[in-house]
């Protein structure tokens, strides 16, 4: 799947405090069913941002006007924890976010992020904490995110941390590649090289 190139974002962002925020929460398991990609974003913490008669729950930060249109989620530690569902990462993705920051991530979500255009930004707790008090302050609070630089910036003080990522994922975010766009993108390599392997 092709997906949008990732180089600078700059964002407000939905605040999500809560540690410990696992892939069923993010989108429940009898969503898990579907046999195509549809409606992840609608189901996107179904449980936490809907009433069981589908009423918006009117204090969820995911439901809140001052926040919309924000293309980062600040989580609390450990986000993404529990089952390995890709599906998680798509509604992520669906939801219209490009970048989820958090200062601990479950491995297994944190890569597919990656492989689906969502960029996993790994910070320390006191950078978070600096985030979220920032964001709670000014709901139009901006994030910068550099992924050639590898940095995140609080725009209006300029305080600033850097990240880590992987060196083949971050110039597959650049180019908006999964890893199928990659082996295509080089298949003139690939059959290069095999021209020269013995049959």
């Amino acid at each position: 799947m092709a997906y949008d190139k990732f180089n600078v974002l700059t964002s407000t962002a939905y605040p999500l405090p809560t540690e410990n925020v696992d892939t069923d929460q993010i989108i429940p398991a009898r969503f898990l069913k579907a046999t195509e990609r549809k409606d992840f974003d609608i189901n996107f913490f179904r449980d936490w941002r809907f009433e069981q008669d589908g009423t918006p729950k009117a204090d969820f930060p995911l439901n809140k006007e001052i926040y919309a249109g924000s293309k980062i989620l600040v989580g609390g530690r450990n986000f993404g924890s529990g089952s390995s569902r890709e599906h998680a990462a798509w509604s992520v993705y669906d939801f219209g976010l490009r970048c989820v920051i958090s200062s601990a991530f479950a491995d297994i979500f944190k890569n597919n992020c990656l492989n689906v255009g969502v960029l996993p930004v790994q910070v320390s707790p006191e950078f978070a904490d600096t985030l979220f008090a920032a964001i709670m302050a000014d709901p139009k609070t901006e994030i910068k995110v550099d992924l050639p630089n590898q940095t995140v910036t609080l725009v209006a003080t300029g305080e600033s941390e850097s990240f880590d990522i992987n060196t083949y994922k971050k110039e597959n975010m650049l180019n908006g590649f999964d890893d199928i766009d990659y082996l295509k993108n080089i298949e003139n390599e690939i059959s290069a090289f095999a021209e020269t392997r013995p049959f």
